[in-house]
């Protein structure tokens, strides 16, 4: 019996490990499926209620789809001119950039020397010769991976387009799959109750973005940084990934703060704002509008970000919650997996006697 079971585990086990490799190098392949699937769970009770009111499917889905394409598209037309700016004149403004900051990357440059030195100490001073390999430029990388992922994105819209168009159909094979009665009703339910929830949660993460993304883009504007619509896109985008998103964002700002103005004290005043702003969200905004029941695991949340992160690179890290929330979603509706799903969750309330 406990070979069995050894075997069993190490069964598991090889599976993982093969379905991590398989995600890795079939990035292209899955990154759209995952896409078009959030994207038809979010919208699938929009299209249901508009089904309610005497609109087809396959209408309310085109208009739902065609919509958000034409957004997306006018978002990256309207974006497309500052980012092109500022990658060109990238050179240029790291210069300029370690200029400004001459004295602080004095003191760090010091330091780096004194690390060598010691490295030099450690290693007998052997030097042995590096070779360089030249990489691609940092516009044509960009400009790649850019297209690359708006081509996925593309192909995840048509799938969600096809399923919401489907209608009831994936429901009609999930009754068939179950033979008597009480399955069907509890499958039924349980897929409805796993649809509603991501539904509300994206719908709402989304809202939330959009409105913080409006608040950081106006907060811009007044203390006077260029570019305010592109400051309220990237916190609307980077605000779906946790804590590295913020981080990135205060980064970003703070640098093109300093070169925007002349004293360093106002340089830095956009990404404070931009950090108190994205804080009081994370800590006062999202958990009050989402209530306990969709609430996260911190340390979960940080490990799904750093192995989507890794399988995916960016798009992957982006992906990481809305994944983790579907889960957790599942693991609450499936009895066999509740486990898992309350690890997921938050701290119990349940107090220690």
């Amino acid at each position: 019996m406990d070979d069995i079971r050894k075997i069993k585990n190490l069964l598991i086990f090889v599976s993982i490990i093969l379905g991590f490799t398989a995600l890795y190098f079939g990035r292209d392949l899955f990154l759209p499926i995952v896409i078009g699937l959030i994207v038809a769970l979010t919208f699938s009770p929009v299209v249901r209620s508009f089904a309610r009111i005497g609109i087809p499917e396959p209408i309310s889905a085109v208009a739902i789809i065609v919509g958000a394409a034409a957004a997306l598209g006018f978002v990256s037309y309207l974006l497309s001119g500052p980012i092109s700016n500022i990658m060109a004149d990238a050179p240029t403004m790291g210069v300029e950039l370690r200029q400004k900051l001459a004295g602080i990357l004095a003191s760090l440059e010091e330091v780096k020397n004194a690390s060598d030195q010691v490295e030099d100490l450690a290693n007998g001073g052997d030097s042995t010769p590096v070779v360089a390999v030249e990489q691609p430029g940092l516009l044509a990388f960009a400009a790649g991976s850019i297209a690359n992922f708006m081509a996925l994105i593309a192909v995840g819209l048509v799938l969600a387009l096809l399923v919401l168009a489907s209608g009831d159909l994936f429901y009609v094979k999930l009754v068939e799959a179950f033979p008597n009665f009480s399955d069907k009703r509890r499958a039924i339910r349980t897929a409805r109750d796993i649809e509603r929830q991501i539904s509300h949660y994206f719908l709402t993460i989304t809202l939330i973005n959009a409105g913080l993304g409006l608040s950081i883009g106006i907060a811009m504007f007044l203390v006077g940084l260029p570019n305010p619509i592109l400051w309220g896109v990237l916190a609307f985008v980077l605000n779906y990934l946790p804590f590295v998103g913020g981080m990135i964002g205060t980064i970003l700002i703070a640098a093109f703060g300093i070169l925007s103005f002349d004293t360093l004290s106002a340089g830095l005043l956009p990404a404070i704002i931009y950090a108190i702003l994205t804080s009081a969200e994370a800590q006062f905004v999202t958990p009050t509008v989402l209530g306990r029941r969709l609430e996260m695991n911190t340390v979960s949340v940080f490990l799904t970000v750093i192995i989507w992160g890794w399988l995916w690179s960016v798009p992957g890290a982006l992906m990481a919650v809305p994944f983790l929330v579907l889960l957790k979603v599942i693991c609450d509706n499936v009895p066999g997996l509740s486990i898992l799903g309350n690890f997921l969750g938050p701290r119990s309330s349940i107090e220690k006697v």
